[in-house]
């Protein structure tokens, strides 16, 4: 309980940080089991939680899946929460914003300066479409 109290988990970060403290399978799989019964645990609501909190922090949905997937939690339940935040409009803007806090407000004027922007949002897990709408009013 006192995992949960500070932050949504999912059911593998929970079964595998009791794992870590020495309990048995049995009573892993057992209090897991009962916490998602009582409603106190949920991979949903871990899942909104998560996507919440990463965008805020200028992350695209790239980088998030991988984070979701490493945290247990299967593709269905990823693609629903994706889809239904956040449009394709959305991300372009996030994508943006990222990009003025770290470059500046001004588009770069070089071929080279535009590929390091570009590598910048692809490793904060923006995909190509949302990086190329950005840059397409530029002639390179």
């Amino acid at each position: 309980m006192d995992m949960l109290a500070r932050r949504e988990h999912s059911e593998r970060e929970i079964s595998r940080k009791l794992a870590s403290k020495g309990y048995d399978e049995d009573a892993i799989a057992d209090t897991v089991e009962g916490l998602v019964a009582d409603g106190l645990l949920s991979n949903a609501r871990f899942v909104e939680s998560f996507v919440h909190s990463r965008y805020q922090r200028g992350q695209g949905p790239l980088k998030i899946r991988a984070e979701l997937r490493e945290r247990g939690i299967d593709d269905v339940a990823i693609d629903t929460c994706l889809d239904y935040r956040y449009t394709l409009n959305q991300l372009r803007t996030l994508a943006g914003q990222v990009r003025e806090k770290r470059f500046g407000s001004s588009l770069p004027g070089d071929f080279r300066e535009r590929s390091r922007q570009m590598r910048f949002l692809q490793q904060r897990g923006f995909d190509a479409e949302q990086i190329r709408g950005l840059f397409r009013d530029e002639d390179f």
